[in-house]
């Protein structure tokens, strides 16, 4: 049987590890070709979730017997976002369906200092303007380069999918983790607007705004509670990448075929007042 994403090609950036990751495989079960990303060829080493992008690449397509292929480089530089989308159309031809995955609230030391790279100081007023600078161009920007880069052979074929990943962090305000909250509901509203534009063109654009999801650098980066980590029971639980992933599915499928412009939280409800 013909799987439901057969004959499309998925480019998820920042899909090394974590949640892009686990959409990349599951895009990939579901019959898409798929372009992994990550910053470097070994930006999977960062929490040892495997030995390097090329490695992941080879496990996704051998496991779903779909092509896969590895890309790396900093999205937030405009030439380096123009090489990868060059490369990719001239090993597949297009792009149908774009992840926006590449984010985090990482600041300018890296995942790899303390904390996971949260910056220790990430309030309003006296965290680092470099760092803020960092989060909003790895969050913001990244979104932004791509889809410019992206949505045009889209329009020109009347069809696509732009899927980027929020997080309910910029629907709510904070003394903490303020330019990750401010850089994502700037993604949030770019996403609003970018999908007015192409209602037009057949294109769609919608965010998913994930609550709190177990990955290797979710519990790097902050305290964990053992009872929250299970995987049935009261929502109150932690969530998993695999449910992220789900809600991609139906954003690039035809079960979403009157959606766009849309924010869905995958957050167990722990919000539930109007996004």
């Amino acid at each position: 049987m013909e799987k439901r994403l057969s004959q499309r090609v998925a480019w998820v950036t920042g899909s090394s590890r974590g949640i892009g990751r686990v959409i990349a495989d599951h895009l990939a079960s579901l019959g898409a070709d798929v372009i992994i990303h990550g910053t470097t060829p070994t930006s999977t080493r960062q929490l040892n979730e495997a030995n390097s992008l090329s490695a992941v690449a080879e496990e996704i397509s051998e496991k779903h017997k779909v092509q896969v292929r590895a890309v790396h480089g900093d999205l937030t530089k405009q030439e380096v976002v123009m090489d990868i989308v060059s490369e990719i159309r001239t090993h597949f031809g297009r792009i149908d369906i774009l992840i926006n995955n590449a984010g985090g609230d990482i600041g300018s030391k890296g995942v790899t200092a303390e904390n996971a790279g949260k910056p220790l100081v990430n309030d309003a007023l006296e965290i680092s303007l470099h760092d803020v600078k960092t989060i909003i161009d790895r969050n913001l920007m990244t979104c932004i380069l791509c889809c410019r880069e992206v949505a045009p052979e889209m329009v020109k074929r009347k069809e696509g999918w732009i899927v980027t990943i929020g997080s309910i962090s910029g629907l709510s305000g904070s003394f903490a983790d303020v330019s990750y909250r401010v850089s994502k509901a700037a993604v949030h509203q770019y996403m609003r607007c970018l999908a007015s534009q192409l209602r037009s063109d057949g294109v769609y654009a919608n965010v998913i705004a994930p609550g709190e999801i177990i990955t290797p650098r979710f519990e790097a980066s902050r305290p964990t509670d053992e009872d929250r980590k299970k995987v049935t029971g009261d929502l109150s639980r932690y969530g998993w990448p695999i449910e992220v992933a789900k809600a991609v599915e139906f954003f690039v499928t035809s079960d979403s075929s009157y959606i766009s412009g849309q924010l869905l939280r995958v957050d167990g409800g722990s919000q539930t007042f109007p996004a």
